[in-house]
C-alpha cells in the first residue's frame, strides 16, 4: 500500500484550519435563538448602556431556554416575552423589572444629601468613578446591594452610590420634599454654618449648584434644611432662592463664558462633574447646569445634541458657548470616536478641562497654538436655546420644585 507523505507545515496548516472550523461551529451553536432575540431588543431599547439597563442572558436547557436578567424599562421586558412567544421559543424566565420596590421598602426615590456624591460603575469604592452628582439632586433608585444603591440621575445616567450620599424616600416623601421652597448655592466653594454667624461651626462644605430646602431668613443669612433633616445657615451673598435665580436667568454665550472662567484652574478628575474636579464633559455639563440646563453626561453623548455649526475648522461661524468635539474620525473600518469636548469663548479660543481647566487657542499663528487639539478636531455643535430630547431646561422642566 502506498502511503501519501505530507510535509510538516502542511500538517500544521491542517491543524490550524481544523481548530478554526471547530471554533466557528461552537460560536454559532452558543449563539442560541433566544439570545439573538435578546441582543436584537437590546439594540432597540438600550443601545447606550450608560442610560438604559437591559441585561439578560439565555442559557440552553433540555426543554428550552432559561432566561434571567433585569431591566429598568417595563416596556422592554414586556416586548421580550411577547417576541419569544411569537417566535414559538420555549423558555422559562426570571425577568426582574426595576425598581425592586420590595427590596427598597418602597423607597424608590432619593435625593443626594452631601455636597458632591461620587457615583461608581460597580457597588464598591474601588470601582471606577463614572460621574458625580450634587446636593439636592433627585434620583430614581432601582435596587440595593449591601450599602450601595443603583440609581439614575436626571440626565439618565445609571451608576452606584453608597448610603452616605443619598437620602432614600418613598414617592410620598419625595413629593413632600419637592413641594418645599429651595435655595441654590452659587459660590464655587463654601460652607454652611450651625448659626447665623460668620464664625459659627461648620455643618458641611458646599459647591456651586447645590440645592437645599429654604426654610427662613435671619439677617444676612438664609436658614436651610438638608434632605436628611439637618439644618444650617448660609450667607445671602453666597446663594439665591431657587425660583428667584431661575426667573432671573437670561442666558447667553457670555454668561456661559463667565461661568466657565470661574472654574479656571480646577483640576482634571476622571468622572468629575462638580467644582471639586471635572473631566472634559463634566466641565461643560457643570457650566451649562449653572446656567439652567441639564445636558448629557459624556462627550460622546453631548455630540448628538444641538445643531451642527462647523466641521471644516471654519471657526468664524462659532459663537461663545458652542461646544467643540475632538477625537478620531470614522474610517472604512472603524467608527468615529469622540473623546474630548471644550467650549468656545471667542477670539479663536476655547476653554476646556485637560490636565486642568484652561484656555487654548485655535489660532495657528499664535505662540500658544494648541496643535494637538486642532489636529483631532471633529466638529462644533450649538446647544444653547436649541430644542432636543437630550437637553433639559430647568425653566421648562424643573426637577427640584413643583
Amino acid at each position: 500500500m502506498k502511503i501519501k507523505k505530507y510535509s510538516f507545515w502542511t500538517l500544521v496548516l491542517a491543524a490550524v484550519l481544523a481548530s478554526c472550523n471547530e471554533k466557528t461551529e461552537t460560536t454559532v451553536e452558543e449563539k442560541n435563538e433566544a439570545q439573538v432575540v435578546i441582543d436584537s431588543l437590546k439594540n432597540v431599547y438600550a443601545p447606550d448602556g450608560r442610560v438604559a439597563l437591559f441585561d439578560f442572558e439565555a442559557k440552553k436547557e433540555t426543554d428550552g431556554f432559561n432566561i434571567e436578567g433585569e431591566t429598568n424599562l417595563p416596556e422592554a421586558a414586556k416586548d421580550l416575552e411577547n417576541t419569544l412567544n411569537q417566535k414559538g421559543i420555549k423558555y422559562t424566565a426570571n425577568i426582574q423589572t426595576l425598581p425592586d420596590a420590595e427590596g427598597l421598602e418602597n423607597q424608590t426615590m432619593g435625593v443626594i444629601k452631601i455636597s458632591v456624591a461620587n457615583l461608581r460603575e460597580e457597588p464598591r469604592h474601588a470601582a471606577q468613578l463614572v460621574t458625580q452628582t450634587t446636593l439636592g439632586m433627585p434620583v430614581k433608585v432601582y435596587k440595593k446591594q449591601g450599602s450601595w444603591y443603583y440609581i439614575q440621575t436626571p440626565d439618565g445616567y445609571l451608576a452606584w452610590v453608597d448610603y452616605g450620599g443619598i437620602q432614600n424616600m418613598t414617592k410620598e416623601q419625595f413629593a413632600d420634599w419637592k413641594s418645599k421652597d429651595k435655595l441654590i448655592y452659587l459660590n464655587p466653594y463654601g460652607k454652611s454654618l450651625k448659626s447665623a454667624k460668620n464664625d459659627a461651626e461648620v455643618v458641611s462644605d458646599l459647591v456651586a449648584g447645590d440645592i437645599l430646602e429654604l426654610t427662613a431668613e435671619q439677617g444676612n443669612f438664609y436658614e436651610i434644611a438638608y434632605p436628611d433633616g439637618r439644618t444650617a445657615f448660609v450667607p445671602k451673598t453666597d446663594a439665591k432662592p431657587y425660583k428667584t435665580w431661575l426667573a432671573d436667568l437670561d442666558v447667553d454665550g457670555e454668561e456661559l463664558v463667565m461661568t466657565g472662567e470661574k472654574l479656571m484652574g480646577l483640576p482634571y478628575l476622571w468622572g468629575g462633574t462638580s467644582p471639586k474636579g471635572v473631566d472634559c464633559s463634566g466641565f461643560t455639563k457643570t457650566v451649562y447646569f449653572l446656567n439652567g440646563m441639564v445636558i448629557p453626561r459624556d462627550a460622546s453623548q453631548q455630540v448628538h445634541t444641538g445643531v451642527l455649526v462647523d466641521s471644516t475648522r471654519n471657526f468664524e461661524n462659532l459663537v461663545a458657548g458652542d461646544l467643540l468635539f475632538f477625537g478620531r474620525p470614522a474610517t472604512d473600518s472603524t467608527k468615529e470616536r469622540v473623546i474630548h469636548v471644550g467650549m468656545w469663548i471667542g477670539d479663536h479660543k476655547f476653554i476646556h478641562s485637560m490636565g486642568d481647566v484652561h484656555i487654548s487657542t485655535m489660532d495657528t499663528t499664535a505662540t500658544d497654538f494648541d496643535e494637538y487639539n486642532y489636529n483631532r478636531y471633529l466638529r462644533t455643535k450649538r446647544i444653547l436655546n436649541e430644542k432636543d430630547k437630550g437637553l433639559q431646561y430647568l425653566k421648562e422642566e424643573d426637577i427640584f420644585t413643583e
